[in-house]
């Protein structure tokens, strides 16, 4: 992941357990870098057991995700993940690598590519697998070294690291600082926005008395007794997507959607 925002508690959120009863909480750290680095040691066993992470929203659902498609060879992923690499081009920022696997695949196809993660045990997985360029940092910190690309990938959801309405287009320009001319975004979204299932109704409307954009998720990861701190996950529809990149340097042009999934891969080309 790129850009989790650490938000307060209070801030439009129930209040966490320790709050509740008294009773110590998870500690905050690298959650998420920590089940990569035990996901990444697994894949090297062939009778490990699967690595799982919990997620956690901030009305209460809890739901467990496996990790080992973030550091899955090419071989084993989706036709529309790698759809994804085949729409890029010349040198490639990979935004919010996790495990590297993107990164991994493309370099074997030639691109100079780097893997771009705020996770330090994500970015440790990726050096781990032979990446060579890996950045620790946000897409701000990272457009602040006047590093320029042709190509950035969003995958594996991470059109989510949009955040929220407020953030968004702050994540887009930051990417236009970064862009050689003619560049491309390819990210991968899930809309929640116009969800029919009764596990985000309730969700959904709650953002839009707020405010708040529909499909936003407040949420944490959670492994064993470690948490990240709370951030925003933008589980946006394309037509909203396309109104937040207004006025950043970036056109929505192409849209995909998935089989029988929330899913899509949406392309943005860079305005002239």
């Amino acid at each position: 992941m790129d850009t989790p925002t650490v938000r307060e508690p209070g801030d439009g959120r129930v209040n966490d357990g320790a709050e509740r009863t008294g009773r110590p909480g998870p500690r905050i750290g690298d959650a998420i870098g920590e089940t990569l680095r035990i996901a990444y040691e697994a894949s090297r066993e062939s009778d490990a057991a699967p690595v799982l992470q919990i997620v956690e929203r901030d009305d209460g659902m809890v739901k467990a995700a496996p990790v080992a498609s973030w550091i899955a060879t090419t071989d084993q992923w989706s036709d529309d993940d790698r759809r994804a690499l085949d729409l890029l081009k010349g040198k490639v920022l990979d935004v919010g690598a996790g495990g590297g696997r993107a990164a991994r695949a493309l370099q074997d196809r030639g691109h100079p590519v780097t893997a771009m993660d705020v996770s330090p045990g994500a970015v440790d997985v990726c050096r781990r697998q032979g990446i060579r360029s890996v950045v620790h940092g946000t897409v701000d910190d990272h457009a602040a070294t006047g590093a320029r690309y042709d190509s950035f990938l969003l995958l594996g959801g991470n059109l989510g690291l949009l955040d929220s309405r407020e953030r968004a287009p702050e994540f887009l320009r930051a990417l236009a600082t970064m862009a050689a001319p003619g560049a491309v975004i390819v990210g991968q979204g899930n809309n929640r926005t116009d969800s029919t299932d009764p596990e985000h109704l309730a969700y959904n409307r709650r953002n839009l008395r707020a405010g708040r954009i529909a499909g936003q998720r407040t949420m944490r990861i959670r492994h064993r007794d470690m948490a990240t701190p709370w951030f925003h996950y933008l589980c946006l529809a394309p037509r909203e997507l396309s109104e937040l990149a207004t006025g950043t340097g970036w056109e929505l042009t192409d849209v995909v959607n998935a089989t029988n999934s929330t899913a899509y891969l949406a392309t943005l080309h860079l305005n002239e």
